[in-house]
């Protein structure tokens, strides 16, 4: 009997070796403290590091940079101000009747919240409107990335005939007849001269004010540790380690801006988007689109370039599946062209608690928005 209860406590005492082994030493916990707020009660420079793969581009979590004084430009900055009334006066469109604010709205996080845009003549688009928060950090735009300025950007959705129907050139000599502009123009470039660089110079300099406000993840960031449950706080590390989303949304804006394909091309299928391949012609590049900021990720649904998702358990699910897709055929073998889904997505084996915690911590990422008033236009 005696050697009996002797072999029970050794397998007890070896039990409970294993389990601390395993508790202390996975990344989620320190080998001195188990627990995450402890962990993440501290400057971010002593975080748990996160899993990042080989090549992925990637930079620590920051606080926003505290800019709200940017709106001040709207009304003190005269180049700025003409670009905010220019941004939502409709006669910048064929028909005028739709302006860049007619996708890009205020009130819905300068987007639509529609699964495509809808222009001119009721016309849908083929992708997802993408908001403006923020937009000032993207060295390229559009989801594809084919325009490398804000300037050059803005002659696609002006022209197009599902958008604004705007015939470009004709567009200076209509708002030049519109006396109201003129001491706009001459105030912001020392002339009343109207010509088109002039009207993207300010498009672009209203466009760059727009951005997201402080959220609950900038004060818990800042130090303020209570701002943050601790089923946010779990989410928190998940998102760092475990579910690999720092490999593609990191630093202060969410985002690496570059271009991945995570298996929505739908190659060779009624809906397929060959997204940055459509501009660089590398076959590498197939299915490709651009990394969106996750800051008001809450108020800019619905997701992806086409619109797919509108809620986060959905989006979590497709990524936790690791985005899984048929076998190649022999034909597809040998196509150059067959969509190559990014090394970065792979299968996550999230629980059901940890799906909940991580979807918890992505709504952190939205915070106040700023409403503004839709201006009065010149006449």
């Amino acid at each position: 009997m005696r050697k009996m209860y002797l072999v029970l406590a050794v397998v007890l005492f070896l039990g409970f070796i294993s389990f601390s082994y395993t508790r202390y030493t996975t990344p989620a916990f320190s080998t001195y403290n188990d627990s995450l707020r402890f962990l993440y009660s501290r400057p971010v420079s002593q975080w748990p590091r996160p899993f990042i793969d080989s090549g992925a581009i990637w930079s620590e979590m920051a606080v926003m940079p505290k800019d709200d004084t940017s709106w001040f430009k709207a009304d003190k900055d005269p180049v700025t101000h003409l670009g905010m009334l220019l941004f939502f006066d409709p006669r910048l469109s064929g028909s005028s009747q739709i302006s860049c604010s007619s996708c890009h709205d205020p009130d819905v996080a300068w987007q639509d919240a529609r699964v495509v845009a809808l222009g001119n003549d009721h016309l849908q688009g083929t992708r997802n409107t993408i908001s403006l928060l923020n937009v000032h950090i993207y060295p390229k735009l559009f989801w594809d990335g084919r325009a490398g300025s804000f300037e050059a950007q803005m002659v696609e959705p002006l022209n197009a005939h599902h958008e604004m129907n705007m015939e470009v050139p004709k567009l200076a000599d209509k708002l030049e007849k519109i006396a109201g502009y003129k001491p706009l123009f001459e105030k912001a470039f020392g002339n009343s001269a109207v010509n088109f660089n002039r009207i993207s110079a300010a498009l672009a300099a209203f466009q760059k004010i727009i951005k997201s406000r402080a959220t609950r993840f900038d004060k818990f960031m800042s130090g303020d540790y209570d701002a943050f449950t601790d089923d946010e706080i779990s989410g928190l590390n998940l998102f760092r380690t475990k579910a690999r989303c720092m490999n593609c949304h990191s630093g202060p804006f969410l985002t690496d801006t570059s271009f991945h394909n995570i298996g929505l091309t739908y190659y060779k299928r009624k809906y397929e988007d060959l997204g940055r391949y459509n501009v660089t012609h590398d076959p590498a590049d197939v299915g490709k689109f651009r990394t969106p900021s996750l800051r008001e990720l809450e108020r800019t649904r619905p997701w992806m370039h086409n619109g797919l998702f509108d809620n986060l358990e959905g989006v979590i699910n497709i990524y936790n599946s690791g985005m899984p897709q048929p076998a190649k055929t022999a034909e597809q073998k040998n196509d150059p062209l067959f969509p190559k889904t990014d090394r970065l997505v792979q299968k996550l084996n999230l629980t059901a608690l940890e799906k909940r915690q991580l979807v918890a911590f992505l709504n952190t990422l939205t915070g106040v928005p700023y409403r503004m008033r839709r201006p009065q236009l010149p006449e």
